[in-house]
């Protein structure tokens, strides 16, 4: 059970550093920048983020599923 934990409070861990990204290609960045404000340029940088995201949670979310199905204790 300490296994699980562990390795649950690495994922949360790793999940959260890396919350503050910039995930803008270098010609998005320099077209982006170069306006006043820099209110567009955060929301297209927010918007690749949660683009990126989705798949990784629906994968992980698969397999945490089938690790359930096959790899978990039965109890009597």
């Amino acid at each position: 059970m300490f296994k699980m934990k562990k390795k649950v409070l690495l994922l949360l861990f790793t999940v959260f550093t890396f919350l503050n990204t910039n995930a803008q290609c270098a010609m998005c960045r320099a077209v982006l920048e170069s306006e006043d404000g820099l209110s567009t340029a955060k929301g297209v940088n927010d918007g690749i983020v949660y683009l990126m995201v989705i798949p990784y949670l629906l994968v992980g979310g698969l397999g945490f599923a089938i690790y359930m199905k096959y790899f978990r204790t039965k109890k009597s």
